[in-house]
């Protein structure tokens, strides 16, 4: 276990500066910088000229790479060429309210995902299991935006129950639980179908291993059977499918920070990339793939425990 653990957190720290390399190449070749956004058509190539220079724009590449690296290294992630301000109080603001989000999506995720799963891989051909197969697929194959605009068009604009935004909640949103049930509802819907159809497999698999079928011989009550014998293996695929799940919540986020102007991480970013800010657009991205590179990571190691003959190659 200790040899797996080390190798997997080599791994991750190769993906972690491979995707500083390629986090910073990608955001040099935006069009345009942000010298160029604070002036307008009219202005002269003089002006743009200086101010690139005050701002470090007009520096080498692997010179302004160099620096970037040591930020990183130092823990300074840059300076905003927009705010002025450091990339680390953008994140400070934005983050926690992606992380509420996340979290709360992710609290009630795995109850849900574990009992839809075993409900129906314990009665996998039943009505039962062919409804609920029924409505995951329905569910899967409806993109977040669309189903997050269906929901604000019934429950918050029809019939009145919940916001339909929040604007206006900045700064006290955590005082207001309302402003989470549409959002987290947007990103549950998908993720909890493939989750739990991932557990459905594989408590279809456990059941019908030697294992299950001995203990089942010798007498073993059918809830330490499922709890103690077809659970443990039957949350392995889980909890690799978690981790996938938490790579589509990033990406569900920016839709439902878009949807419902939720002043997250996603809206710094898209904010970000107008203004041609790149040093927030570098640190935002850098963080987020870290959460994935973290994730994933947590997820190999969860899942080697549970099941040591399984490792999971990526």
């Amino acid at each position: 276990m200790l040899r797996y653990a080390l190798r997997r957190c080599a791994w991750t720290f190769f993906q972690l500066a491979a995707v500083s390399v390629i986090v910073f190449l990608l955001t040099d070749l935006l069009p345009g910088d942000a010298a160029t956004v604070d002036f307008n058509e009219q202005a002269g190539l003089d002006q743009v000229a200086q101010l690139r220079e005050q701002m470090g724009l007009d520096r080498p590449l692997a010179e302004r790479f160099a620096d970037w690296a040591h930020g990183l290294l130092t823990g300074d992630l840059g300076t905003s060429l927009a705010g002025g301000g450091p990339v680390s109080e953008v994140l400070s603001s934005s983050v926690p309210v992606t992380a509420a989000l996340a979290a709360v999506t992710v609290v009630l995720l795995v109850p849900l995902a574990v009992a839809v799963g075993l409900l129906t891989g314990l009665r996998a051909g039943s009505r039962t299991d062919r409804v609920v197969s029924a409505v995951t697929l329905t569910l899967t194959s409806v993109p977040d935006f669309v189903l997050a605009l269906l929901l604000v068009g019934v429950f918050a604009l029809r019939l009145g129950w919940l916001p339909s935004t929040w604007v206006g909640a900045d700064d006290v949103w955590w005082q207001r639980p309302e402003l989470f049930v549409l959002p987290v509802a947007v990103l549950l819907a998908r993720t909890v179908c493939v989750l739990s159809r991932q557990i459905r497999a594989g408590t279809v698999t456990a059941l019908g291993a030697g294992y299950t079928v001995q203990a089942r011989r010798l007498g073993v009550p059918p809830v330490r059977l499922v709890l103690r014998h077809v659970l443990p293996n039957a949350a392995v695929p889980g909890v690799q499918e978690l981790a996938r799940t938490g790579d589509q919540l990033l990406g569900g986020v920016l839709v439902v920070e878009a949807v419902f102007a939720v002043p997250g991480t996603a809206t710094a970013l898209v904010e970000a990339v107008q203004n041609r800010d790149v040093p927030t657009v570098q640190g935002l991205t850098l963080a987020l793939a870290a959460v994935a590179c973290l994730l994933n990571l947590v997820a190999d190691l969860v899942s080697h425990r549970l099941a040591p003959r399984t490792e999971v190659l990526r």
